[in-house]
């Protein structure tokens, strides 16, 4: 039976709540991808763990805001949004949202400072250092919302809403796409095409999801 407390939290508190975990883990999941970078020499080793990050933190950014959990501590309350109407969707977009501008803080409070990313990566807009957080502000909330409606479909057909069962197909289909894309012989670096390929079939499914209902 379906309750009021176990669908569609959107309360203003619980969404920040529920964001900043989840800006805490794709934090994690880029200092991870840093340590990865910087330790391990160029090579199929150091391209597949970082595939293996990529994918982990795509997996935490989609599916994350959309879940249920309930707290084991009195003072916490219950996270994340258990996606299974529009408001709940939305509520998982806007936990999403919230989430990337907790890992900006990190960011500037952390990251650069310490000289965490190659120069490259401001030499794309001309040497500015910000010419990626909008994006990310984007993507974030874009893999949430495509996450929620995944989500939100799979319960109402009565399906498994597990974070491994929701994401595994998308797995999938993000090595399918990288596979085809290493083959077609590109020189896109694996893990980029790792979260390309993540975004897409993300989309795919949750466009799938939409025309089925209709």
């Amino acid at each position: 039976m379906t309750t009021a407390t176990t669908v569609d939290r959107s309360e203003f508190r619980h969404i920040l709540f529920s964001g900043t975990i989840v800006g805490l883990v794709t934090s994690a999941a880029v200092i991870a991808f840093l340590v990865v970078s910087r330790l391990l020499p160029a090579g199929i080793v150091a391209a597949l763990l970082g595939t293996l990050i990529v994918l982990a933190a795509g997996v935490s950014a989609a599916f994350l805001p959309a879940f249920f959990a309930t707290s084991r501590a009195a003072f916490l309350p219950a996270f994340f949004a258990t996606s299974r109407t529009t408001q709940g969707i939305a509520s998982a977009a806007a936990i999403g949202l919230w989430g990337t501008i907790v890992f900006m803080a990190v960011d500037i409070v952390v990251l650069r400072p310490l000289h965490a990313f190659p120069w490259t990566w401001d030499a794309v807009a001309g040497g500015s250092t910000w010419w990626y957080l909008p994006i990310w502000w984007m993507l974030g909330t874009f893999l949430a919302w495509m996450g929620g409606i995944v989500t939100a479909a799979r319960a109402r057909r009565g399906g498994e809403v597990s974070i491994p069962a929701l994401a595994l197909p998308v797995v999938v289909g993000a090595a399918a796409v990288a596979l085809i894309l290493t083959l077609a012989r590109l020189h896109i670096y694996l893990p980029v095409a790792a979260g390309a390929g993540f975004a897409v079939a993300l989309t795919g499914r949750a466009l799938g999801s939409i025309v089925r209902k209709a």
